[in-house]
């Protein structure tokens, strides 16, 4: 087996693929007669992380595989590829999305009781849209509220293998104020944010998104002053790399 024909291959498959490949669909690609291994194409996976170290792209591996990407410290420079097209969610749905991917699995009505106030059906709306939120099942209580928990596109889109990758939330709390103070069950008034999120409050968005103009999130219980300062700003950082 040519290791270097291997390596070229899964290079160009994750460079035009667009999303990640697990490393199943990474051997699927070769014919029956130069089909390398599982272990192999791992070993290949490895040899491109290393050869990338100190570029501007890195190797990521997330819930549903693998990805080329550019790396999270050059995601400034890279926005600007897209300056008019900058999209924005309003610091409540931030919250929100937070708290799902915090207190999995969670009710609409444990959302606001957190949170102070009614939460837009809007915001709901657009995370499920987005494939970030979805339906996981149903309180055991009068009504039978939903139940909320994120997804893998939620785990591929920030860039995480699976939930454990969260930032702890002490660590969060450290990194200064991030604009989603937010009290959950058993950690006091600890900080948290969206996975990805800077001490400034911005998360990650993806290539593909930026160049799709997202619209900006409508005001909601939170209204969004003039200069977006109630709001959190979306960067393309780290944007998959595709054709």
């Amino acid at each position: 087996m040519n290791e270097s024909y291997v390596r070229n291959v899964i290079e160009a498959a994750l460079l035009a693929a667009g999303g990640p490949l697990a490393v199943g669909e990474l051997v699927r690609l070769f014919d029956d007669g130069v089909r390398p291994s599982a272990e192999e194409v791992r070993a290949a996976l490895d040899s491109l992380a290393v050869e990338y170290t100190g570029r501007g792209i890195e190797l990521k591996e997330t819930a549903s595989g693998f990805r080329i990407q550019v790396r999270r410290e050059l995601a400034a420079e890279i926005s600007r590829l897209w300056p008019e097209r900058t999209a924005r969610y309003s610091r409540a749905l931030l919250e929100t999305l937070a708290l799902i991917a915090y207190r999995q699995p969670i009710t609409r009505a444990e959302i606001e009781a957190v949170r102070g106030v009614a939460v837009n059906p809007n915001i709901i709306r657009t995370v499920i849209e987005r494939n970030w939120v979805r339906v996981v099942g149903h309180r055991d209580v009068p009504g039978h509220p939903e139940l909320l928990g994120t997804t893998r596109e939620f785990l591929d889109y920030f860039g995480l293998k699976s939930l454990d990758e969260l930032p702890p939330l002490a660590e969060l709390k450290a990194a200064g104020d991030i604009h989603l103070q937010l009290a959950l069950a058993g950690d006091g008034a600890e900080a948290v944010a969206a996975p990805g999120a800077t001490a400034e409050g911005e998360i990650a968005i993806s290539a593909e998104d930026a160049a799709a103009g997202l619209p900006e999130e409508g005001a909601d219980d939170e209204e969004l002053s003039a200069d977006g300062g109630s709001s959190a700003e979306l960067v393309a950082a780290p944007p998959p790399l595709d054709d």
